[in-house]
């Protein structure tokens, strides 16, 4: 059985108390197909007063995130099949084909960016990715590792009730999802479309493929570039 196994390197824990321990996360931790382990950078400094920042060479505003504790942190948790991500946002954008890819590692390490970012050798000596949850800024990098952990484990085998679930999902074959919809059939005199009650396996295939396209076309046509 394919396990995979989540290291999380932070300044604040705390922040994923509630978000790991509910809905899909939780019952797949359960059910020993996903790990996941969170780690205090403080823990990891070696001065009395557990010091992870300083400020920029050259000057400028916020605070540097140091190189010791996160290369000290990294190198504790990492093996030889680990793959350590960054979550900053100067990284790639996060795709549901970056999920895919990274579902079929055992193990990854996720370290949390602060302050103005990381010191510069820290990506250089143990970062193999970095990723970015969209085009804006949050605090820290905690609520983006949380999306990321979310995306990765629905796609581990056996974690979703449905296995046809994550392939038929938006993002999933570059496009959209389509429309859906369940009982009543009709609802203040709008009504189910018809072909989706047909029983005509093929005809509704058709029509929720016609349907993603044209809401990707009208909401997304950046996905057909």
């Amino acid at each position: 059985m394919f396990k995979l196994k989540i290291d999380i390197a932070t300044l604040f824990p705390r922040m994923f108390e509630g978000p790991l321990d509910e809905s899909i996360l939780k019952r797949a931790r359960q059910k020993g197909l996903l790990e996941i382990a969170i780690h205090q950078l403080r823990d990891y400094a070696e001065d009395k007063h557990r010091v992870t920042d300083d400020r920029p060479f050259g000057g400028g505003p916020g605070m540097v995130m140091r190189v010791e504790p996160i290369v000290r942190c990294v190198e504790s948790l990492k093996a030889a099949d680990s793959w350590v991500i960054l979550l900053s946002p100067r990284g790639a954008p996060l795709r549901q084909a970056t999920l895919t890819r990274l579902a079929q590692r055992p193990h990854l390490i996720l370290l949390c960016g602060h302050y103005e970012g990381v010191d510069e050798r820290a990506r250089e000596l143990v970062v193999d990715e970095e990723i970015s949850i969209g085009d804006y800024v949050l605090t820290n990098g905690a609520l983006p590792a949380m999306v990321l952990v979310d995306g990765v484990a629905r796609l581990v085998p056996g974690v979703l009730g449905d296995a046809e679930s994550a392939t038929e999902e938006s993002f999933s074959d570059g496009l959209l999802e389509y429309p859906q919809y369940t009982r009543p059939a009709e609802f203040r005199g709008r009504k189910a479309p018809e072909v989706l009650l047909s029983g005509n396996h093929e005809e509704i295939a058709r029509w929720r493929k016609e349907q993603s396209r044209r809401l990707t076309r009208e909401r997304r046509p950046d996905l057909g570039k």
